[in-house]
This record gives structure tokens, sequence and C-alpha cells, in this order.
């Protein structure tokens, strides 16, 4: 029983260094495979493209002609090209293509979203109060 009650602990911090390696490794392969072109996401959530590799740091381009420089472990992720297109430009061309072939709108729905929504104390909806603010007496 001793035994268990001590083995436990050991056990844990072993699996912990691992997985701890295992992910320093995959962050690590990760730098290395940064080469220009390539879309990122950084750590702070900011989408750029890769225009430079150096030694420690990566070059990002985060608007037309806005070039920022970052550390490698600043990049949390790689994007496939579509998914960083699908994130940059709102959604893939798939989903737009299928649309525009469909040909029907659900006029309603577009209707219903382009009025606020206004309510009042009670919770009842009420066209001529803004903002959802009471109406005042």
């Amino acid at each position: 029983m001793n035994l268990i009650i001590l083995l436990l602990p050991i056990i844990a911090i072993v699996l912990m260094f691992r997985s701890q390696k295992k992910r320093q490794q995959q962050q690590q392969h990760m730098q290395t495979a940064l080469e220009p072109g390539a879309g990122v996401r950084t750590i702070g959530g900011l989408y750029a493209q890769v225009k430079a590799v150096n030694e420690e740091t990566v070059e990002l381009e985060i608007a037309p002609g806005v070039v920022t420089h970052f550390t490698k472990s600043a990049i949390a992720a790689v994007l496939d090209p579509q998914e960083y297109d699908a994130i940059i430009n709102g959604r893939p061309a798939e989903d737009e293509l299928s649309e525009s072939e469909d040909g029907e709108a659900d006029t309603d729905a577009e209707s219903v979203e382009d009025k606020p929504l206004t309510l009042t104390k009670d919770g009842a909806d009420k066209g001529d109060v803004e903002g959802g603010a009471p109406a005042s007496k």
C-alpha cells in the first residue's frame, strides 16, 4: 500500500514531463516548417502571412504593405491555404458558388436581420423605442 502511494506521484511527474516534451517538439517542428507565403495565427490571435523567416524571427504581413517582426515562438499555428483564405475573406469560395447557384434567398430572414432589436422593460417588442431602453412616461 505504501509503495502505491509513493509510485503515483512519480508516475504523474513522468507523464507531465513526457507531454510537455511532446508539445515542445511539435512547436519546434512547426517553427522549422515556416516558409514564406504560409498563413499563420499568432499566440495573440493575429492572422498574417509569412513574408520572410530569419534565424530567430519571422516577418509577417498583417495588411497589404504592413510587415511586422515576431519571434518564432509567437506563432501558434500554421494554417492550410484554404483555411487561411476562409478566415481572411470571410468564407470559402465553394460556399459562395453554391449560394449563387441556388438563387433562392430567404427575403423574410434578410428583412428581419436589417431591423434592430428593441425591447421594453417588460420584454415586449416595441418598434418606437430605440436601443432597448424603457419608454419614458
